[in-house]
């Protein structure tokens, strides 16, 4: 949901793109074909040629990294993104590595046509603090080794509109971006999967965090998500608004109880 918001962020400023998608052995590979889904209807809106995909296969990696997003010894928790249990869905060093490899594309991409450009995450710290990889402080050091480890880095300009947004605004500034392009926002969207657990078919779980997430931030700007779930829309949003209570019940006692 945040990569395809920030392609159509994107374009609808005139950018052409140059997009990685990534397999390092995620048990939710449904996200891929997806991935796939989405530039075959930028083919059909003739759109296709401001995007380049470049698809890198790192999948050997994932059963050795501690993680219940990729190994499977561990099991995928439920509910909300701010939960401990959430910790478990970290990937070791992911962002990270996701950086170092779109850096190292654009910062090619720079010296081999000798002009700027710029390198865009879509990532965005929200308001929890389970992904240390998602802050902001993170990217400062990052964005600093970058600079130090490489010549000619500032010819490559770092871009995260998102950083410090949360979902419900993101997917707003899509459908701003969407509606610019002219295009069908529930079917660009129908072409995402945030799930962490979907089903054999790509039918989205509902229950895991990033389903939580996902299903909030629709309900929050006042539309039905158009993917697929395993259980029906009213039934989710009436979840998720649970989970999301339950939550803030327990970061305000914590609260109480550290103060």
């Amino acid at each position: 949901m945040d990569s395809t918001s920030l392609l159509f962020h994107l374009l609808a400023r005139g950018f052409r793109v140059t997009a990685l998608s990534i397999d390092y052995g995620q048990k939710h590979r449904f996200e891929l074909e997806c991935v796939r889904r989405q530039c075959r209807y930028l083919k059909e809106v003739a759109l296709a040629e401001h995007v380049e995909l470049i698809e890198l296969d790192l999948s050997a990696i994932g059963n050795s990294l501690y993680s219940a997003l990729t190994n499977a010894q561990y099991a995928v928790p439920l509910g909300h993104y701010q939960a401990e249990s959430m910790k478990q869905t970290v990937v070791p060093n992911r962002n990270s590595i996701f950086f170092s490899l779109a850096a190292a594309v654009a910062l090619s991409m720079a010296t081999r046509d000798a002009r700027p450009v710029k390198l865009s995450l879509a990532v965005h710290s929200g308001d929890h603090e389970i992904y240390p990889d998602c802050r902001p402080e993170f990217y400062d050091a990052i964005w600093h080794s970058f600079q130090m480890g490489n010549w000619d880095a500032d010819q490559v300009e770092l871009y995260l509109p998102y950083l410090n947004l949360d979902k419900a605004v993101i997917l707003s500034d899509a459908a701003e971006s969407i509606a610019k392009l002219e295009l069908d926002f529930d079917r660009v969207f129908r072409n995402t999967c945030t799930s962490y657990m979907p089903n054999d078919s790509g039918i989205s779980h509902g229950l895991t965090g990033s389903d939580v997430e996902r299903i909030l931030a629709f309900h929050a700007i006042g539309r039905q998500d158009p993917i697929p779930y395993q259980r029906p829309w009213e039934e989710l949003v009436e979840s998720a608004l649970t989970i999301q209570a339950n939550q803030i019940a327990i970061n305000l006692d914590s609260r109480q109880k550290s103060g």
